[in-house]
């Protein structure tokens, strides 16, 4: 027994003698190397398993924090995930926040009641002059009529900044009113663009001729002075307008070059066309064809437009689009997908025509079918998705047509986006614009409520019902739990926007003994039949008239609702529960 234990120390410190040294240091260098290679390839696989990332595109819009994240989105090359959600998408002109100085009205350029001639004079009267006839039609050119409606105007809308003023033109019929239209914007909006608003004016002249204004009409009242055609940058305007004299700041200078939407000005979509045989045959196109997209959700939808928008522009090509829309099911009142729609309807096609190349599909094929056997125009066809753009850069041929196949989700236009693309093509969020007759519902809306007011966006419905996923979200979102929660919040007897997806609106009548509250509904006069949007979309859509859908709906309810003063969410401020159910909600730093 002596004799083994020993041998066997023998063989132990044997191992360690001089010349053996250094090669079992490096064995067991070796071996602790690879073991902590293995533990971090173990760690980085379960973080990668389980880690998602905030999508900045579809955060909730009320904190500082998500404005950083989507600053931080548009400006880095990771756009490539795409994650559903059932919340209208943010679109270009949401990124333009109104509190940069590149991006918000000038405040040298606003016109106060001090720029006005004979500024001290009141509102209620001026002078007709000494010679005039007491019962002629109002002469709306007069300058003192003018004068007075511009004061008018000014007095009464405390809540708006005015920009510029238009000409009074004659009203009705009876001679005693003028239509007269002005550009404005919030003083505390939170989004940079304009609005445009016209209305009637009733005046009266006493036997002494002095003019006094009886009535200022309701929104979009005085359609006299809605100018039927947009005036093209540049052209000199000499209507007679009234704008600020006042030098405009070198900010204001900096953002003419930047382009916001000016909601209430006569909309023009008209689909382009190519202007000659040798331009068509010149040009180079881009078209995508067939997939999965097809009745998915509206943003779905657009990030997979925007994939192919922006791969035209990164190969310098014109995209090929179809203006017809697919409505998925969840927007239908149906509640079936509904095919014929018309981008029109959802989106600024103006805006995206004259700032990117498209051409609607069926004007381009009707031309490929005139030109293309006389102009030996040539196809090349990527049936693969990944086929990336970078491997097209070389294509000489006419068109480039990406067919997608049959398969899910191999079939989505938005994978061509994926993978080392997503370094190259940026999606050109800022050429997408809401329709802007949509948002004049929405400016409608708040004009009448005179841009004050607060709001609050109430989430029940199926999520209310569901207490597994929302335990608490029914009872939070009760009257009584409404009641209590905005009691710190909102003052009392404030108009009260309530943007929300029960039917019976009802339910919230409780809140009207401190409230005077609104719902979308309440303002439906702005789509009927009696109504410029349904006029207009008629006119798009053939002269079959256009239904106010499900997707309209969320989209006005929406924007409406940031546009109040103060902005109260479900899901951050009524109730814990999480906006995707469970324990999923998202850290906001």
């Amino acid at each position: 027994m002596h004799d083994n234990s020993r041998s066997l120390l023998l063989n132990r410190t044997g191992s360690f003698r001089a010349e053996t040294l250094g090669q079992t240091a490096l064995f067991v260098v070796g071996n602790l190397c690879f073991a902590l290679f293995v533990v971090g390839v173990l760690a980085f696989t379960i973080i990668a398993a389980t880690y998602r990332a905030d999508d900045p595109l579809l955060l909730p819009p009320s904190s500082s924090a998500s404005s950083a994240k989507l600053t931080a989105f548009l400006t880095s090359s990771t756009n490539a995930t795409f994650r559903p959600d059932d919340a209208p998408l943010r679109t270009g002109e949401d990124f333009l926040n109104s509190s940069t100085s590149s991006a918000s009205p000038d405040d040298a350029a606003v016109i106060h009641l001090a720029d006005l001639p004979n500024s001290n004079s009141s509102s209620s009267a001026a002078s007709g002059g000494t010679d005039c006839d007491a019962a002629a039609p109002i002469n709306c050119a007069d300058p003192d009529v003018f004068h007075l409606m511009m004061r008018a105007t000014i007095e009464s809308f405390r809540d708006v900044h005015f920009y510029r003023f238009g000409k009074p033109v004659r009203g009705g019929d009876g001679g005693g009113s003028c239509d007269m239209a002005w550009r404005f914007h919030p003083k505390d909006a939170k989004r940079a663009g304009f609005y445009k608003d016209y209305r009637r004016f009733e005046i009266a002249r006493s036997p002494s001729c002095t003019y006094s204004i009886v009535k200022i009409g309701d929104y979009h009242t005085g359609v006299n002075a809605r100018k039927k055609k947009k005036q093209r940058k540049g052209d000199h305007d000499a209507t007679g307008e009234f704008v600020s004299k006042k030098t405009p700041s070198s900010s204001s200078r900096a953002s003419d070059v930047l382009v916001v939407p000016v909601v209430g000005e006569a909309v023009n979509d008209t689909l382009p066309v190519v202007e000659s045989e040798s331009k068509f045959s010149s040009s180079r196109y881009l078209i995508y064809s067939g997939g999965g997209d097809r009745c998915k959700s509206m943003n779905h939808y657009l990030w997979s437009f925007l994939c192919a928008l922006g791969e035209a522009q990164y190969l310098n090509r014109t995209l090929v689009m179809d203006l017809t829309v697919c409505l998925s099911s969840k927007y239908s009142t149906t509640n079936q997908d509904e095919e014929g729609k018309d981008f029109r309807f959802y989106f600024d096609f103006e805006h995206l025509r004259d700032s990117a190349s498209v051409l609607d599909q069926r004007q381009f094929w009707n031309d490929w079918a005139l030109w293309q056997k006389k102009d030996r125009l040539s196809l090349h066809l990527v049936e693969d998705f990944r086929v990336t753009p970078m491997k097209l850069t070389m294509v000489k041929d006419t068109l480039i047509m990406r067919k997608f196949g049959a398969v899910e989700p191999d079939n989505y236009w938005y994978r061509v986006c994926e993978g080392e693309t997503e370094s190259v093509i940026q999606r050109p969020w800022h050429l997408l614009w809401k329709s802007r007759r949509l948002m004049d519902i929405v400016s409608g809306i708040a004009s009448r409520l005179n841009w004050d007011f607060d709001s609050v966006h109430v989430v029940r419905g199926e999520k209310a019902r569901n207490t597994k996923l929302w335990p608490n979200l029914a009872a939070d979102t009760s009257p009584e739990a409404l009641l209590s929660t905005l009691r710190d919040k909102i003052e009392d007897r404030r108009h009260l926007y309530i943007a929300t997806e029960e039917s019976d609106t009802s339910f919230f009548d409780p809140l009207k003994e401190k409230y005077t509250t609104h719902f979308l509904d309440d303002f439906k006069d702005l789509w009927d039949k009696n109504s410029e949007w349904y006029d207009e979309t008629k006119k798009l859509n053939n002269g079959i008239p256009v239904e106010f859908d499900g997707y309209m709906r969320g989209e006005v309810d929406t924007e409406v609702f940031l546009r109040a003063k103060k902005q109260l969410e479900t899901f951050n401020d009524l109730t814990g529960d999480c906006k995707d159910g469970g324990n999923t909600c998202r850290s906001t730093s």
